[in-house]
């Protein structure tokens, strides 16, 4: 029946029904990528959840639940302009700057390459003086929900602000940087702990929030301990320690190729797990 339907339509009517669906399936995308990384994707979860419910409880005349969820249904739109305030507000701020629908947040492979020179040039710095760090790189999924604990700085990356953010006793050396793209986004911010039980027990809280981050998102947590001067790299909850210079390049090298640095091989010989 659908596909009669469809052969019943003009040229133009088929262009304008792919165009029409084109635009929502770009708009529903773009919402997406405006609440990953944030709490109201745990909320998206729980509102389909109920849906599912709602379906089922008309199937199986479920007649009390069912009502319970048609009330909920009638505040729904409310509920959601509440919960969903920042995401909204952003979407309407990125509209009214035209950036929408055509932001790109893809850096080229130089800046890429100059901010990977940048981090490990701190972290070695760091390491020699036995400066304690913790430096977050952004991935895929969003970190916005650890970025409001900290302070915005939305600052162009260098060594030399790294490597004053982690001068002890200074407003913002508690905490970890976080660096989205090419800038350092927010410092200070505060990360999930592991609860891994397997982990060494020698390993502080700076070691413990670098892995707790790798194991609920896709960043790279880079730290540095302040008691040995060893750089360390956390990944999908696994602990890399003793990194040397070079292995620290071509771990990072590897790890953000997909955001335009040609990718190397990684050497795993000397990499030792934590």
């Amino acid at each position: 029946m659908f596909t009669i339907a469809f052969i019943d339509l003009g040229i133009s009517e088929i262009i304008a029904a792919i165009f029409d669906i084109a635009i929502l399936a770009l708009i529903i995308y773009k919402l997406l990528m405006l609440v990953r990384g944030t709490r109201a994707v745990q909320l998206i979860k729980g509102i389909i959840v109920l849906l599912i419910m709602a379906n089922i409880s008309d199937l199986l005349g479920l007649h009390a639940l069912q009502w319970v969820l048609d009330q909920f249904w009638a505040v729904i739109f409310i509920f959601l302009a509440i919960v969903f305030q920042p995401e909204l507000r952003r979407a309407l701020e990125q509209i009214g700057r035209g950036q929408f629908f055509f932001a790109s947040n893809d850096i080229s492979s130089g800046d890429i390459i100059h901010t990977i020179d940048e981090i490990v040039d701190a972290l070695v710095s760091c390491a020699k003086t036995k400066t304690g760090a913790l430096i977050i790189i952004e991935r895929e999924i969003g970190l916005n929900d650890y970025i409001e604990t900290g302070v915005l700085l939305n600052s162009q990356i260098s060594e030399e602000l790294l490597r004053n953010i982690f001068v002890a006793n200074t407003p913002l050396h508690d905490g970890a940087v976080i660096i989205r793209s090419n800038n350092i986004i927010a410092a200070a911010c505060f990360l999930p702990l592991s609860d891994n039980p397997y982990l060494s027990i020698s390993l502080g809280t700076r070691h413990r929030a670098g892995i707790g981050i790798s194991e609920v998102s896709d960043a790279i947590s880079l730290i540095v301990s302040e008691e040995t001067g060893v750089i360390s790299l956390a990944k999908e909850g696994k602990l890399f320690r003793n990194l040397d210079e070079k292995q620290l390049r071509e771990v990072l090298s590897t790890n953000l190729a997909n955001l335009g640095v040609p990718r190397y091989r990684l050497h795993k010989r000397g990499l030792k797990r934590g």
